[in-house]
């Protein structure tokens, strides 16, 4: 398997060591979730977030997420919309204005089923709109699918945390 993402120096890392950053509120789900990664044998490490500020703070590598050795910018962002703090929306408004994290690719996994979200997730730059699914071997098999097309099959530009990332308030929908 060919590299394809890229650690904070720079150096690429292998698929299987992408990280993944989960930024998801409803702990039920994130649990099922990693079930779900489990029994996909899915080996990448994944990150979790529960609020938008959180998810802000490990993208900047602020506050508790500073130490970039233990948490390294992720290769994707699986990132439900209605986060407490800022929105998934704002969110990706805000990544795509970065830009050493323009690229970052975005996988919108929500309950939503809003047309009005899923136009507001591709206008603001997600990459990918995709509804929760709540039947387990369904999110399992999504889990397979998200870990062969995202993390294998396509290659990611390269990212990286700038010295200053700016403070701008993320774009509100």
């Amino acid at each position: 398997m060919r590299p394809n993402s890229f650690s904070d120096n720079g150096q690429q890392q292998m698929p299987e060591r992408a990280v993944i950053l989960l930024a998801e509120d409803e702990e039920d789900y994130v649990l099922l979730l990693k079930s779900a990664f489990n029994q996909a044998k899915l080996k990448n490490p994944v990150h979790v977030v529960s609020t938008g500020t959180e998810a802000m703070a490990y993208l900047k590598g602020e506050g508790n997420y500073a130490n970039r050795d233990e948490y390294p910018l992720p290769a994707l962002l699986l990132l439900d919309i209605k986060l407490p703090g800022f929105t998934g929306l704002e969110i990706t408004g805000w990544v795509r204005s970065q830009p050493g994290l323009a690229g970052l690719r975005i996988i919108v996994l929500t309950s939503s089923d809003q047309m009005k979200d899923v136009n507001d997730a591709y206008r603001l730059g997600a990459n990918s709109f995709l509804m929760k699914p709540y039947d387990f071997q369904d999110l399992v098999q999504l889990t397979k699918i998200i870990e062969v097309f995202w993390l294998k099959v396509s290659r990611c530009p390269e990212s990286f945390r700038s010295p200053k990332v700016q403070d701008a308030r993320p774009e509100t929908v």
